[in-house]
């Protein structure tokens, strides 16, 4: 069934096409037409409907105008304008016989060049005689046509603007005379086998001399000016307009200010060398008015690149025009480059805009709040029906007036750029050279001295700022067009009628009554602007309302309409005015509205003069969206085609490039206040390339601008990444830092981040850049997610290349980096960190148990920390010994990082550090819980089983060197005599052990005892820390089971039946289901199951085992094999006190010979083995069932027996004696020992009781299972008599 239209449309209303992406850049570049309402699209054809005897001016502005803009053309062509000969081939010598084929080829490709600087010669000769002619056709004594109007004279202006910047492009461009004399070499070689040439060597002689000489258009233009007659007066109009109009600055906009500027010293030489009395001139237009006009602007833009100075150019221009060198006051005028230091300064402060952009900031924020009021006010208004029609003008009004502020403020805002470059190119750096380059001044070109090095980073950052206001006014003018519209046309037509309606009216009646050609004139402005059919368009109500004021509104009684003037009409009245003011008298003193003797009242002139010059404002507005285009447009700050001339080079890196200068100065520091304006610059690419192929025509110039543009995007997207990388490293890194170190601190305001918004950009998914669209938020996110990996890459490299204490040092900064990265994944679609790290780790596949970190964790223990480092059994930590040797590993260098890999920024780098200088010397219960939370339940498993394989391995390699031991021992070893003394004992147990030529032996034996008792003390510092781990989490979960402890250790359930979190989805699923409106219950029956079977799997994992007791099972287990050599069964079935080689002897025997080293050289074996040799002794004669054989058998624990037995009968001199010689020393290490062996001992009688050993296992999926039984080992009990045998 098909939907009606009306519900389809209603139901495509409520679609909302509007998205969270913030406005920070510009407008894309609009369609424009080349013709607008400033130009009449109609050619001024309707104006002789008028009557007003225009034809012949009409004509003329016509003719002006499609002058100008073929002039505009051949402007472009010149500003453009390559040098062809660097790209010719030289020939080798070995082809110079083709010589003659490349004079052709090269003649011919600079043929088409020279055809068009040909063209531009033709054209300039005719535009001057057109210009000149038309100048003379209203210079005429007697007034024959009307005319010239105020369109007219702009558009003779405009023309002589054009024919200005001709001649200084041609001065300009070096490489066209250098072309231009290869042509001529080459057309020298290739004509002598042609016939009739003389009428092209003329030709090429003529444009030989066009090309040589300076200034010859103007030359051209003055010598067809004068031609016939005198054209001073309208020179003199010309100048009196240019001098009022730049004095009224509020009228123009800064393109025509500055043609006006432009043209001004031009107009100024021609008129003064006329043959009639230049000083006339001065009549008219006092010379201080010039003098402060040319002194007010010093240089005026004249291209993107290239500057004008009027002083300058009057300088110049008195060498080729002889009668204007006799005006001193103009000549004496200082140069841009003659300013005095005191002056210098002065324009220095007018033309940097970092001077005013204090107060620009200001009247930006002011007219943005007015002129959102405003638009709010027309929306309202827009959705009233009926609204007041008083309050309707007002608020119209109001709107008009915002938009004549805006395009002022837009005019101001880019003239000011546009001044401030062209002051920078006029005064180039010489020796403010940054310091951070190495090169000399001498080596960088022109180019970068005035724009490189030129702008300084506060300037730089003003000069973004003020592109960011303008783009941001124009953005919010140029999209709220279609809403003022109406607005503006019906104000424009209001001011037109109360003008013409009602001042007009009043003046017939008083001021102009008895002047009958002024009250013509009169009448034809009403005629020719009065909107009589407003008054019948109007509701009677609203006719009464406005009736009701009395007979003072009689005359404006109009209603406003949406209906605005022509270009014609506005001609036509600016010319009406004109005519009333001047009579159309030339020489009439004064100016245009300044003619003090003027039979016109003061209030009358004023207002013809207010009016006038809103006249010339209303087109501008009509041509709304052109107009803020226009003044928009900062594609200029790119080009730099005179410097790619001078520098000799195809195009400058974008170091140099202004628009990417202004990016970079905003990220590098990152500006807060700046940064979202980070993507305005990139508006100038898109004005420059819109300039490029629509005003320039230049396909080259727009491949270059988009190879740039590609470049620098790519930099911006790469160092703004790394800039909200770094950002948000730092925020993280400040948050994890331990507040109260920074409350100890009297400057830790230093580790607090300053808040940036980046959200803003990261929010951009569409960015306008030359006609495409880019989607800078997946861009960002995408180089963000390869910082994480690379960052993650770093750290692994860097613990890779340190020890495995280093382990708490890397936990913390993977912390701060997955800290970062929940930060930023509010603000961006990032990569899961648990992904990221499990692809770093090379842990993605399903069947992949052991990861990067966990094997290199296994590789640091079994290369560098079990033969280096030594335990302290006191403080629970492994420490490095410094007697050992150091077993040489081959380790990774690491290369150098940014600060932002590690903490951000390097104050919260050295706070860190600091914390982790404190875990860097010993290897404890920190680095294990590091360890334990890096490596995860997954790794974890693979290095207890790695490590308990190298127990077993190294079991398996003492297995021949503790029987080598063995056989050193003696047949018979009895028990040491106590009448012997202390002495008589010690030498009895050194002639017993005989292990003289065993001492690498030993040595190795001792070494491999110190790692298996390192690795079963690691492992139950793992135990520790895994338990703790294990009650945490259990108090996590135990309330959602129901599960309370027992005062036994035991766990109970809280309540009969099922567990909370099972009746809570049980009874939530109850709920739901019952209800009628529940569309699918089903599911939420298997929400209820998927509880059912979470309590199952948490409880299934709640008891877990002990890491330790499964060591030392496992250690049992493997010890077993050798059960038969360590703990040999008695022959006699009595215990085996004299011939008894077991395990327990060979290390009772090992254990008296390091003691009674460390009695000689004092702490040395204690440092070269630490008290991890106690616990792999012990753990061995423990399980291997000797650990009462050990304590009645030991050598040591004899010799303390005998010492306490000695004590009582040793007299004090003798005991002095004995503490000389030593042996105080002995027994004090001994007794340490054996306190050491009776507390390893009872904690493996408390993890392991023989009687019945149960461990936990592992299982393949890493899951613990607990208390696995294993049989007992033989036991001492066992080699004891039996009762009863």
């Amino acid at each position: 069934m098909a939907v009606p239209v009306e519900e389809a449309i209603a139901a495509l209303s409520t679609f909302s096409l509007e998205d969270d992406q913030p406005e920070v850049q510009g407008l894309g570049v609009l369609l424009s037409a080349d013709r607008s309402a400033t130009n009449s699209p109609i050619e001024y054809s309707d104006v002789s409907a008028y009557r007003l005897s225009l034809l012949e001016d009409t004509k003329a502005v016509n003719q002006l105008n499609a002058l100008v803009q073929e002039g505009r053309e051949m402007a472009s062509v010149l500003y453009t304008y390559r040098s062809c000969v660097k790209a010719l081939p030289q020939l080798p010598d070995s082809m110079k016989q083709s010589q003659a084929e490349l004079y052709m080829e090269t003649y011919q490709v600079l043929d088409l060049e020279m055809s068009r600087l040909r063209e531009i010669q033709r054209w300039q000769a005719s535009a001057a005689s057109k210009l000149a002619a038309d100048m003379q056709r209203f210079s005429r004594p007697e007034r024959r046509i009307n005319g010239p109007t105020v369109t007219h004279l702009w558009s003779m202006l405009r023309l002589l603007d054009v024919l200005v910047q001709l001649d200084h492009l041609k001065n300009a461009k070096a490489s066209i005379p250098n072309d231009f004399s290869w042509y001529k070499r080459t057309f020298t070689q290739v004509s002598v086998q042609w016939q009739d040439t003389d009428s092209m060597r003329e030709e090429l002689d003529d444009l030989q001399i066009f090309l040589s000489t300076r200034w010859a258009i103007l030359l051209n233009l003055h010598a067809e000016m004068f031609r016939v007659n005198n054209v001073e007066d309208i020179l003199q109009v010309l100048i009196v307009f240019c001098v009022e109009s730049l004095e009224l600055d509020f009228a123009l906009l800064f393109p025509e200010r500055h043609l006006l500027l432009r043209v001004l010293p031009v107009l100024v030489v021609l008129a003064t060398t006329s043959d009639k009395d230049g000083e006339s001139l001065y009549k008219r237009v006092k010379i201080n008015r010039l003098i402060n006009i040319f002194k007010n602007d010093p240089v005026i833009p004249a291209f993107p690149d290239l500057h004008l100075s009027p002083t300058a150019m009057l300088k110049e221009l008195s060498m080729y025009f002889q009668k204007f060198s006799s005006q001193t006051r103009l000549l004496t005028l200082p140069a841009p480059h003659e300013l005095p230091a005191r002056e210098t300064q002065d324009y220095q402060r007018h033309y940097l805009i970092v001077n005013h952009i204090g107060a620009i900031r200001a009247e930006h924020d002011d007219f943005a709040v007015r002129f959102a009021s405003s638009m709010n006010q027309i929306m309202s208004l827009k959705a009233t029906d009926g609204a007041d029609v008083e309050w309707c003008k007002e608020v119209k009004g109001n709107m008009y007036d915002m938009v004549i502020e805006g395009i002022q403020l837009l005019s101001k805002w880019s003239g000011r750029i546009w001044e401030q470059c062209a002051w920078k190119f006029s005064r180039p750096c010489k020796d403010a050279i940054p310091a951070e380059s190495r090169e000399s001044s001498a080596s960088f070109s022109d180019y970068e001295k005035v724009v490189r090095w030129n702008y300084t980073m506060e300037e730089r950052k003003a000069l973004v700022e003020l592109v960011s206001y303008i783009k941001s006014i124009g953005s919010m003018m140029q999209r709220c067009d279609t809403l003022v519209a109406d607005a503006l046309w019906e104000t424009i037509h209001a001011e037109v009628q109360d003008f013409v309606q009602s001042k007009l009216a009043t003046m017939l009646r008083t001021t102009f009554r008895r002047k009958k050609d002024l009250s013509r004139i009169l009448s034809d402005m009403r005629t020719l602007s009065a909107d009589w059919m407003a008054n019948t368009s109007k509701p009677g109500s609203e006719l009464q309302s406005l009736q009701h004021g009395g007979e003072e509104n009689k005359g404006n009684l109009f209603y406003p309409r949406p209906v605005a003037p022509t270009a014609a009409q506005v001609h036509c009245l600016q010319f009406l005015i004109y005519e009333i003011v001047s009579g159309g008298n030339l020489r009439k003193a004064g100016g245009l509205f300044g003619n003090t003797g003027s039979e016109i009242p003061v209030n009358d002139l004023k207002e013809l003069e207010t009016f006038f010059y809103k006249l010339s404002f209303f087109l501008h507005i009509l041509d709304y969206t052109v107009t803020i285009a226009t003044l928009t447009d900062l594609g200029f700050l790119w080009f730099r085609e005179f410097y790619l001339e001078s520098s000799r080079v195809i195009q400058f890196p974008i170091e140099c490039s202004l628009p990417w200068m202004l990016v970079d100065s905003v990220i590098e520091p990152p500006d807060a206040g700046l940064l979202e304006s980070i993507l305005m610059p990139f508006d100038i690419y898109n004005d420059s390339a819109q300039h490029a192929l629509v005003v320039l025509k230049q396909r080259f110039l727009y491949d270059e601008i988009e190879a740039e543009v590609d470049l620098c995007f790519d930099q911006l997207v790469v160092k703004l990444s790394e800039t909200v990388f770094t950002y948000y490293k730092s925020w993280a890194a400040s948050e994890l830092l331990d507040p109260s170190f920074i409350f100890a601190l009297d400057n830790g305001e230093k580790y607090s981040i300053q808040p940036i918004r980046f959200n803003s950009l990261l929010k951009m998914t569409r960015v306008k850049l030359l006609g495409r669209t880019i989607d800078l938020r997946s861009l960002i996110a995408e180089r963000m997610n390869k910082l994480f990996r690379e960052n993650l890459e770093f750290l692994f490299d860097r613990f890779e290349s340190q020890d495995l204490c280093a382990i708490v040092e890397l936990e913390k900064l993977v912390d701060i980096l997955r800290h970062s990265h929940e930060l930023l994944s509010r603000d961006l679609p990032m990569d899961s960190f648990s992904l990221i790290l499990s692809e770093m780790q090379e842990n993605i596949s399903l069947v992949s148990f052991s990861s990067r970190l966990a094997y290199q964790v296994w590789a640091e223990m079994q290369n560098n920390f079990l033969p280096n480092f030594i335990l302290c059994n006191t403080t629970q930590r492994f420490v490095r010994s410094s007697k050992v040797s150091l077993v040489p590993v081959q380790k990774p260098s690491v290369s150098y990082a940014k600060p932002n890999f590690y903490c951000g920024s390097q104050d919260l780098n050295i706070a860190h550090q600091s914390f982790a200088r404190l875990h860097s010397g010993f290897f404890g219960i920190p680095h294990m819980f590091s360890i334990v939370r890096l490596l995860g339940p997954r790794s974890l498993p693979w290095l207890i089983r790695a490590l308990l394989d190298y127990i077993s391995n190294k079991i398996t390699a003492l297995e021949p060197m503790i029987s080598g031991l063995q056989e050193a021992l003696p047949k018979s070893i009895g028990l040491l005599p106590f009448d012997g003394g202390v002495a008589g004992c010690q030498r009895m147990v050194k002639e017993q052990l005989n292990w003289g030529s065993k001492s690498e032996l030993k040595a190795e034996v001792l070494h491999g005892i110190k790692e298996i008792g390192s690795v079963i003390y690691w492992m139950g510092l793992l135990d520790i820390v895994l338990r703790e781990v294990d009650t945490t989490r259990f108090m996590q979960i135990a309330p959602w089971l129901g599960l309370i402890p027992g005062s036994d250790g035991q766990i109970f359930p809280s309540q009969d039946g099922d567990s909370p979190i099972v009746s809570l989805f049980k009874s939530a699923t109850a709920a739901i289901a019952s209800n009628p409106k529940c569309s699918m219950p089903a599911s939420f029956y298997t929400i209820s199951k998927q509880a059912e079977a979470a309590d199952m799997l948490y409880r299934a994992n709640m008891n877990t085992g002990s890491v330790l007791e499964y060591t030392l099972a496992f250690t049992s287990a493997a010890l077993d094999k050798y059960c038969s050599k360590w703990s040999a069964t008695p022959k006699t079935g009595f215990v085996d006190i004299t011939t008894s080689k077991d395990f327990y002897r060979v290390f009772s025997g090992l254990q008296f010979g390091y003691l009674e080293e460390s009695v000689h050289t004092p702490s040395h074996n204690h440092e070269v083995l630490g008290d991890s040799v106690a616990w792999g002794g012990c753990t061995i004669i423990y399980l291997l069932g000797q650990q009462l054989h050990f304590e009645l058998f030991d050598f040591s624990y004899q010799l303390l027996n005998v010492a306490e037995v000695e004590t009582a009968s040793i007299a004090q001199t003798i005991k002095y004696a004995n503490y000389v010689q030593g042996w105080e020393n002995l027994l004090e290490a001994m007794k340490k020992s054996r306190r050491l062996n009776n507390h390893v001992f009872s904690m493996l009688k408390a993890r392991c009781p023989l009687e019945d050993k149960t461990a936990c296992a592992i299982k393949q999926s890493g899951a613990p299972l607990h208390r696995i039984k294993f049989e007992n080992t033989v036991s001492a009990f066992e080699t004891l008599p039996q009762k009863g045998a």
